[in-house]
């Protein structure tokens, strides 16, 4: 008996032994366990490498995406919202549902002095001006967002007290969600070392910090 794995690999391999034209996958890593899952993706990419049709790849899941495909097209109930090589979907993306759905922070907002008024309010500093009146997305990678105890010192030019609502496991790292009446919601991406000492738990109040240099914007 296969194990799903294999399963998959044959699949594959029956579909790529026919030398077709057109290739449809649609959500071909879908059924797998993580381990599975990562290793079956690389073979399926060595696989496409040396395909010569075309292979349309569905798929919620935005590794599977930007690792396999060559070109990325973001549907969102049946708009487009991006059509792109994966890196530029990747370091720009062009909507918060964009960013969000590869794990991003994103925030809208109108530059102007002072920063980046954002649309959930409160100001964002950041290094890279924009004409004022224009509008832009604010990209903040979770481990760019430090968590803090107390209010910190030193060089960050956003700070922002809020309280963790939630905090889950991404990989070896954890995800903690912060809330707050300062800024717009944030998630920041941490060491289960660091939550330990930081005695973080849902409720936990906390500050935030990032500094301007981490914050990538996008004009809308």
């Amino acid at each position: 008996q296969l194990s799903g794995g294999q399963a998959q690999r044959v699949a594959l391999a029956r579909a790529l032994a026919a030398r077709p034209r057109l290739l449809l996958l649609d959500e071909p890593l879908a059924a797998l366990d993580q381990t599975t899952r990562a290793q079956v993706r690389h073979t399926l990419r060595g696989h496409l490498d040396g395909f010569g049709g075309v292979c349309l790849i569905v798929t919620h899941d935005p590794v599977e995406a930007v690792s396999l495909a060559d070109r990325v097209l973001v549907l969102d109930e049946g708009r487009a919202l991006q059509d792109a090589p994966p890196t530029e979907v990747t370091r720009n993306p062009r909507s918060p549902w964009v960013a969000r759905m590869l794990g991003r922070n994103a925030w809208p907002g109108t530059f102007g002095p002072g920063g980046l008024a954002l649309a959930g309010g409160g100001r964002l500093v950041v290094a890279e001006p924009l004409p004022d009146g224009a509008s832009a997305l604010a990209i903040i990678a979770p481990e760019a967002v430090s968590v803090h105890r107390d209010r910190p010192g030193g060089s960050p030019r956003n700070v922002w007290r809020g309280t963790v609502r939630e905090i889950t496991a991404a990989g070896s790292r954890l995800r903690v969600l912060i809330v707050s009446g300062e800024a717009p919601d944030l998630v920041a991406e941490i060491t289960p070392g660091a939550a330990a000492e930081l005695g973080l738990a849902d409720g936990t109040s906390v500050w935030t910090s990032v500094k301007a240099t981490e914050v990538t914007l996008v004009a809308l």
